[in-house]
């Protein structure tokens, strides 16, 4: 493949799969049960045609938006994924400066095996993905850590009470490769990573959480794992500044609904407030991103294709990704007739568009 083709995704994830130790590959790319999920956020948003207007006179094309606070070239975003050093040696510090030499934002994990102070001095904006744990304080510590050198946002991740039936990992033993680099880096005690982790979440979450992350980072602070209207209504009430459609990328509950479809829902239950909403799972186009716009999202997070990309040729890589995905962006927009985001709506869309009603109990 050559090494600027980072638009040829399966090409791209297929050079990954070679350079990978299978439990690696099988880590990152699996999903829960017989990964239906899995498979139903990609072919979710194909299913979605799109309908191009003609005669616009588009002369210039800005993708620019602002979300959470955050001025980016593009609303395509760095999703957050841990263990990002079993990719490649540089981990997460060659994502953050793909990221920042692209003018976007990376999320960080709270499972990064690079340490938040270490992401920040590679440069660019990050938000940081927070789980609670059930130690409050070692929490507390970790995002007062985060705003201490200048990430601007929490994605507070809601969707895990339980680790999923990952089936591709239990095949495996839950077994990772060990090496002096390959830790929980934000908590050094933890020892060698592990497909089951090793660090006790809190799985009690309540909405009330959601004020006590904003206290105590000071941080704006969006919730990740939303699928329901009834849940966005819920925690945007209780304080978040945004929502993340999410289903944990299919690795948490199979059968769940698609995120191209939940967000319809989502966005719908949030029109005319100030949230910003996101959604991420199965994003792999430019033009994937145009339709997460028109059906409502301010922006998109990019996930799996990152780490293919970081495998293949490290922060080159990512940047030839992140690259490639705002160009196949901007094409789309021009030929779609639209110049900014603020034109993307829904009348670009024709075929599956609207989701199932939802129930009138919360709507």
């Amino acid at each position: 493949m050559p090494a600027t083709d980072w638009a040829d995704l399966e090409a791209t994830e297929a050079a990954a799969r070679l350079r990978l130790p299978e439990e690696v590959y099988d880590y990152f790319a699996g999903g829960a049960g017989d990964e239906t999920t899995l498979a139903a956020n990609v072919a979710s948003w194909r299913q979605r045609l799109l309908a191009p207007r003609v005669l616009r006179g588009v002369s210039g094309v800005d993708a620019g938006v602002e979300v959470l606070g955050c001025r980016m070239t593009t609303p395509i975003a760095v999703a957050p994924m841990g263990l990002q050093r079993m990719a490649h040696p540089d981990g997460e510090t060659a994502t953050a400066a793909a990221a920042a030499a692209t003018g976007t934002v990376l999320s960080v994990s709270t499972y990064a095996t690079s340490t938040v102070e270490e992401v920040a001095a590679a440069g660019g904006v990050q938000w940081f993905q927070a789980y609670v744990l059930r130690d409050r304080g070692r929490s507390r510590d970790l995002l007062q850590r985060a705003a201490a050198v200048g990430y601007r946002a929490v994605l507070l991740t809601v969707d895990a009470p339980i680790a999923g039936d990952r089936r591709r990992d239990r095949r495996h033993g839950y077994r990772l490769p060990t090496g002096a680099n390959l830790r929980l880096a934000n908590f050094p005690e933890s020892g060698q990573v592990s497909a089951s982790y090793s660090i006790e979440l809190e799985n009690t979450l309540t909405p009330d959480l959601i004020g006590w992350v904003a206290d105590v980072s000071g941080l704006p602070v969006a919730v990740k794992g939303v699928l329901r209207g009834d849940d966005a209504k819920v925690v945007v009430a209780a304080g978040a500044s945004g929502v993340v459609v999410s289903n944990h990328g299919g690795r948490q509950m199979d059968g769940a609904v698609a995120t191209a479809d939940a967000l319809v829902e989502v966005a719908a239950a949030l029109s005319g407030t100030p949230a910003h909403v996101l959604v991420d799972g199965g994003i792999r186009t430019g033009a994937d991103a145009v339709r997460a716009l028109a059906l409502g999202a301010h922006a998109v997070l990019v996930g799996r294709p990152v780490l293919w990309a970081l495998a293949v040729g490290g922060e080159a890589g990512v940047r030839g990704l992140l690259t490639a995905l705002r160009e196949d962006l901007l094409r789309t927009m021009a030929l779609c007739g639209v110049s900014s985001v603020a034109e993307i709506g829904p009348d670009l869309l024709r075929g599956r568009v609207v989701a199932e009603a939802p129930d009138p109990s919360y709507s």
